[in-house]
Formats: structure tokens, C-alpha cells, sequence
């Protein structure tokens, strides 16, 4: 693991604040957060949290309300996200870790692979800003969401969050960077 760090203290050309920008390399790895960097990262963000949600929880142990797709995974609920975040009472939550499939064909084969049809719903934009809708409705003020992707939307300043990290995961090669961001709910 190699890092470049920079730091940025002002604002982006969108408006957005952010107070830390920085650049790791790490090999890649499918679940996300044994990814040495993005461990730390993740495990820097939740200190102090007791309410933590994971609707894409895999293998991960972080989340103290978990789920997954796949009932293969140990986790306390195997239902659809969206569905699942629907069941968290608002305002809840100290901390959301948000690590979606990051394409659609990473969609489609998490519905496939658990023998569930894939829908035109989930195969929309749509499917991504209904989980963030959630995301933002069950979190605290003060709590934070940590989102992973090929993007580094968030859940947003439309939605109340302030842009307060970004990591870049390069993964060396013809690997796409794993992005992370860190956002508080104002």
C-alpha cells in the first residue's frame, strides 16, 4: 500500500466544501473493505457509532444492522436494499456504509446469482437515488455515510451531507479506482 496524500481546504467547482482529498494504491479485492486502506478508512469514520447500517453487508462484520442478497452471507436480514432500508425507523442510524454493486452488470449478476429476476427498476438510475433517499431519511443529524463506487457522487448536498473526505483506491493496471467518500448529514 502506497499513499499520496493531499489535502484540500476550500471548495470544489460544483460548491462543495471538502476538507481531505487522497490517493492510496492497494491490490483490489471483491470485498471492498478488506482493502487495506479502505479498512482504515472505513474503521477512522465509524469510531464512536453504535448504530451502524450495511444494506450490502457481504462478509463485512462493520454494520450492527446488516443485510445481503444473498443468504449465503451471515447477515441479519437477506432482503432487497431498498426494501430493507425501508425498515430502519428514521433517524437511527449513527453510520451508513453504502457499498452497492458499482455497475450494472454488477447488478444484475448479485440478482441472478441469488435467483431473483432482474427488473427495469433496478436497472435505472433511479435504483441508486432510492437508496440514497433512504440513506438520508434514517441517518442522524451529525451521522455519517460512507459510499464506495466508481463515483464520487455521495448521497449529496441536495440531500443535507457535507462532503467531508474522498479516497482514490488505485488498483494498478486496467483496474477501475475504488472511490470512497465520507459525508456528515447537517
Amino acid at each position: 500500500m502506497t499513499k499520496d496524500d493531499i489535502t484540500v481546504r476550500g471548495f470544489l467547482p460544483d460548491g462543495d466544501s471538502i476538507t481531505k482529498l487522497s490517493r492510496f494504491w492497494s491490490m483490489s479485492n471483491s470485498r471492498t473493505f478488506l482493502i487495506p486502506p479502505i479498512r482504515e478508512f472505513v474503521e477512522r469514520h465509524i469510531t464512536g457509532s453504535k448504530v451502524i447500517v450495511d444494506p450490502f453487508a457481504n462478509e463485512s462484520r462493520y454494520g450492527t444492522i446488516t443485510n445481503d442478497l444473498n443468504p449465503a452471507f451471515d447477515t441479519d436480514c437477506h432482503m432487497d436494499a431498498l426494501d430493507f432500508l425501508r425498515t430502519i425507523p428514521s433517524r437511527s442510524a449513527d453510520a451508513v456504509l453504502y457499498d452497492p454493486p458499482y455497475s450494472l452488470r454488477q447488478v444484475v449478476e448479485c440478482y441472478k446469482g441469488v435467483g431473483m429476476q432482474i427488473t427495469q427498476e433496478k436497472t435505472q438510475s433511479s435504483w441508486r437515488a432510492r437508496h440514497l433517499d433512504e440513506i438520508s431519511r434514517i441517518l442522524k443529524p451529525g451521522g455519517k455515510c460512507l459510499c464506495f463506487g466508481w463515483n464520487s457522487n455521495g448521497v449529496g448536498k441536495k440531500r443535507g451531507f457535507e462532503m467531508i473526505e474522498v479516497m482514490l483506491v488505485a488498483h494498478g493496471g486496467s483496474k477501475n479506482d475504488t472511490i470512497c467518500t465520507a459525508e456528515v448529514k447537517l
